[in-house]
């Protein structure tokens, strides 16, 4: 499929998605955590002429299972080429980095060490993976790995933790979700690796940092209060914040879409523009397949990756 194919193939879905109206979790698994087992699906992106209407309406493909080790497979992370698939999966009590090629259907592992590895994340310099790494005495720092497997280790923020959650900004900002301590609040903090320091932004975010399309922004979700939810953007020229729109009712994993955000609730995904006042809606429906609960959404080009729990 074309890449003009592809964007004009996206364009109809959330046209059609925004033409009608529409509790915490867990930080980064630990060692002494025993997370649900779970697996990765990848979903192609297409679109279908209603016969009726002659309307283009959305067409997901069936899901592809790209994971085959019952267990923790969990926090997809698309390579710049979008055919391969960076993950953490959980093994013999062992958290590693895996990476899957959606060409030749290959499952590697990237990291083995006695320690454990989560939320693999490229480095801006294409050849390294930034890694929430768990240490000996359960410390949670931010380490750096190389792509290809082997190699040097090497620590990325010394004095920053416990990170749970991290996404680049450039070759050398951060920014951080850092778990809290009785009485202090999870904090969304920006991080220079050139100074090793952090500063505190906004309390209470959600664990998904992503960036805006298309602005110098970062977005992250703001749990306001336990049933207010919003999902907001932080402007690295301004060191402002505010709003695009509230989540789906208990739902803080999302992503953006051709400009417009996508999250997944039971079997479902739905999708809305920011700024438009419309409401979120429905673009699919994953039951069929035998989806029922998506915790986790990650998108490249026409391809989904969601993560559903058994």
């Amino acid at each position: 499929m074309s890449q003009t194919l592809i964007s004009s193939v996206l364009a109809c879905i959330l046209s059609l998605a925004f033409s009608s109206p529409a509790r915490a979790q867990t930080p980064t698994p630990t060692p002494t955590a025993t997370p649900p087992a779970s697996d990765i699906f990848v979903i192609e992106v297409g679109s279908k002429r209603n016969k009726e209407t002659e309307d283009l309406e959305p067409n997901f493909s069936e899901p592809k299972k790209i994971t085959d080790y019952a267990g923790y497979n969990n926090q997809p992370f698309f390579l710049p080429d979008g055919h391969k698939i960076l993950y953490t999966s959980i093994r013999n009590s062992q958290a590693d980095i895996y990476q899957y090629d959606l060409k030749s259907g290959k499952t590697t592992q990237v990291t083995s060490t006695p320690e454990s590895e989560y939320s693999p994340t490229l480095m801006p310099d294409g050849k390294n993976i930034s890694v929430v790494r768990v240490e000996k005495d359960g410390t949670q720092r931010l380490w750096k790995f190389p792509l290809t497997g082997g190699g040097a280790l090497s620590l990325i923020l010394e004095n920053v933790k416990p990170v749970g959650y991290h996404h680049w900004i450039d070759d050398h900002t951060l920014a951080l979700f850092v778990l809290g301590s009785t009485g202090k609040p999870n904090t969304l903090q920006i991080a220079d690796t050139r100074t090793g320091k952090s500063e505190i932004v906004a309390e209470n975010p959600g664990r998904i940092l992503r960036k805006v399309p298309d602005r110098n922004q970062f977005s992250f979700v703001h749990k306001i209060s336990d049933q207010h939810w919003e999902i907001k953007y932080f402007d690295m020229r301004s060191h402002t914040i505010a709003s695009f729109v509230e989540t789906l009712p208990g739902v803080e994993d999302y992503a953006w879409l051709n400009g417009a955000l996508l999250m997944g609730k039971d079997s479902k995904l739905y999708a809305v523009r920011p700024f438009t006042g419309r409401k979120w809606t429905e673009v699919g429906d994953l039951s069929k397949s035998g989806i029922k609960r998506i915790t986790r959404i990650a998108v490249s080009g026409n391809r989904i990756a969601i993560v559903a729990l058994h």
